[in-house]
């Protein structure tokens, strides 16, 4: 399995505290199938500063820590982005990160409050070249009377990652309805820990992925876990995702025709 998000890097955000948490958390992930994580800290203005060439050096070094101590996992860059205006101008400068350089970027949304023309924010994104992918929507609280809001982001192509925990019910019975109905309507494409420590909130996934198998088949549990991540870390499009009452084949989907689309969905023609 391949983990696109997690806030692995110690010292930078909320996660790992320190090098010996960190190196637990990587135990962690390999014992449960891992084999590639993105180490992806908070950049949120005010509260978390950090900066690409901060993210990319501490991520080097932990990756030499982990291989001194025989742990047998790959890091790579990637940063949890707070939406804003100015995401894309952070990202051409190189202050904030996409996952392994390519065009792929984690957006994180407000978790109370659905900001104001956040639709906008996504297209600003696609129309500078990048596809943004939503962070853990199931956690929202506003989801549940904008879930409209989640559809429109993904029917227009934006990629939407789940937490493996809410599948499983660790983040409570809401979180887990709003991963269950996104995966019944083929509305995800990735599922990743977002893992902070090593107690609260370890890297766990293969419960997850069994809970995955059971709803909708091993193949698709695969899609999510493994194809998926592993498209977006070789900046390939991503395998196509859809129900059979609404099909969107986002990987294929053309930037021009994207932009197309939503502007008009912006302006309500």
């Amino acid at each position: 399995m391949i983990d696109l998000h997690c806030h692995l890097l110690p010292g930078l955000d909320d996660g790992a505290k320190d090098g010996s948490e960190a190196r637990e958390m990587a135990r962690i992930a390999v014992a449960e199938g891992i084999t590639t994580i993105a180490c992806t800290p908070h950049i949120v203005p005010g509260v978390y500063d950090n900066v690409g060439p901060e993210i990319r050096a501490a991520t080097e070094a932990l990756q030499r820590e982990l291989n001194e101590a025989h742990i047998p996992v790959t890091l790579v860059v990637g940063a949890d982005i707070h939406v804003g205006p100015l995401v894309v101008a952070q990202l051409r400068s190189g202050e904030a990160l996409s996952l392994n350089d390519t065009r792929y970027v984690l957006i994180e949304p407000p978790h109370h409050i659905l900001p104001p023309r956040i639709e906008d924010a996504f297209f600003n994104l696609a129309a500078g070249g990048y596809t943004p992918i939503l962070t853990h929507p199931e956690r929202m609280t506003w989801i549940d009377t904008r879930y409209d809001v989640v559809q429109r982001l993904a029917n227009a192509g934006v990629l939407m990652q789940l937490t493996a925990g809410a599948i499983t019910g660790r983040f409570g019975r809401q979180a887990r309805y709003w991963s269950e109905r996104m995966i019944d309507e083929s509305l995800v494409h990735i599922v990743a820990t977002d893992a902070h420590d090593s107690r609260r909130r370890p890297p766990l996934a293969r419960a997850a992925f069994e809970a995955v198998c059971q709803r909708v088949g091993e193949a698709e549990a695969n899609q999510l876990f493994l194809n998926c991540p592993l498209a977006i870390l070789e900046n390939r499009p991503v395998p196509t995702r859809g129900s059979p009452a609404k099909a969107t084949n986002y990987g294929a989907l053309k930037r021009d025709s994207l932009l197309i689309r939503w502007a008009r969905s912006l302006r309500g023609g």
